[in-house]
């Protein structure tokens, strides 16, 4: 498997509320085996707001986590967090009851895909499965000791690792979209366009699950990207339909003839246009887990530079057949394509700087600047680098 699969799903006309457009995904039948619930966090045994997730040995992770997803395929349709202060407030708990610091929740994971034993039920946190292939790419450090990197980017590799992303409530336009949506007999998905650029695409297996699910779309991670698109884009044109009366519209059946022919022209027009770098971009999949006939996959983009093409991160999981079952999608900014870009290129040359700047066709001191704009400058050994720069322009 190299590219996303949406067989199965098509694609309804669009709905349109300003900058946003929402393109509706239907499926003919549903896929009965396997079942999405939604984990709300917050409350008595909820996942709460800001967590602690354990990605590895000595490796943790803190951010907010709206909502995690729940995969059944069955058949079958907690501990008190730690938490942590607003501001910087300091107080003791009253005896004449005294209400305590406002505070937020943080409750640890441990690890973001988690089977429950002896049920056939896996916990997954939605888009932090992708978002932690995307940090974790290359991100162990140097697999060579050269000279040119500092001890710490041996000993530590890139730590700490962080990205910013846009709750779905700050999307100019996205909340009101999704609350005027009118959601389709047989809907198990959505892709969401900021100013006509793809921002998310969002599939599950069963058109109860969306309903159920819907509402999260808001609470969801978007690129700054899509943030900027929404912001700054102005409305787009509504989807509009033209049947010409040539003479051959004699019946009701004639005009629904026509109308379907009208929903195909829009199906292929944005498969084949509006959604074509999502769909036709090789990917690098990696599975994270089997559920008995599913599959759970994470998906990194090939991070092209230039040709303003979108790439997303992402994760999915698929049948036995291998039709996509769930998919959800967060377009990169092109800051992060090129951090992406720049990661694998150092990796392809064992992270010696000297054969990456050949490979790039630049100079030894522009990868050295590059690697610095890209954030990563701790990596580096000052003095090292200052004498591999003196070394090659002599």
């Amino acid at each position: 498997m190299t590219r996303i699969d949406l067989a199965g799903l098509t694609a309804r006309p669009a709905q349109v509320w300003g900058g946003i457009r929402l393109v509706p995904l239907v499926r003919e039948e549903p896929l009965e085996g396997l079942r999405l619930h939604r984990q709300v966090h917050g409350g008595d045994g909820g996942y709460g707001g800001y967590g602690v997730v354990d990605v590895g040995p000595r490796t943790e992770y803190v951010s907010y986590i709206p909502h995690g997803l729940v995969a059944d395929w069955s058949g079958g349709t907690g501990q008190p967090g730690e938490s942590a202060a607003y501001g910087t407030r300091l107080g003791a708990y009253d005896a004449g009851g005294e209400p305590p610091p406002p505070c937020v929740p943080v409750r640890r994971h441990h690890r973001m895909v988690k089977g429950e034993r002896g049920a056939k039920r896996v916990r997954f946190l939605p888009l932090h499965l992708a978002l932690e292939g995307y940090l974790a790419l290359h991100f162990g450090g140097p697999s060579i000791v050269w000279d040119e990197w500092s001890r710490q980017a041996v000993r530590q590799g890139l730590s700490p690792r962080a990205e910013d992303a846009y709750a779905g409530r700050q999307v100019r336009g996205l909340a009101e979209a999704l609350r005027v949506f009118e959601i389709h007999p047989g809907q198990c998905g959505v892709m969401v366009y900021a100013a006509d650029a793809l921002a998310a695409a969002f599939a599950v297996p069963h058109p109860d699950d969306y309903r159920a699910l819907h509402p999260s779309l808001i609470e969801d991670l978007y690129g700054e990207t899509v943030y900027q698109y929404a912001l700054y884009g102005a409305p787009v044109p509504e989807f509009t339909a033209r049947i010409d009366d040539t003479g051959g519209l004699r019946t009701l059946a004639d005009l629904r003839a026509a109308a379907r022919a009208q929903e195909r022209a829009w199906t292929e027009a944005h498969d084949g246009l509006m959604a074509r770098d999502l769909l036709q971009t090789p990917y690098a999949f990696e599975r994270v887990r089997r559920m008995g006939p599913y599959a759970l996959y994470r998906f990194l983009p090939p991070f092209l530079r230039g040709g303003g093409q979108e790439q997303h991160i992402g994760e999915l999981i698929t049948d036995h057949k291998g039709r996509t079952a769930y998919l959800k999608t967060f377009r990169l900014s092109e800051k992060q394509i090129r951090r992406g870009y720049l990661l694998r290129r150092l990796a392809d040359c064992d992270w010696h700087l000297g054969r990456t700047a050949e490979a790039l066709g630049t100079g030894y001191a522009e990868l050295v600047a590059r690697i610095r704009a890209a954030g990563f400058g701790s990596l580096l050994d000052a003095h090292a680098v200052a004498r591999g720069v003196k070394a090659h322009e002599t």
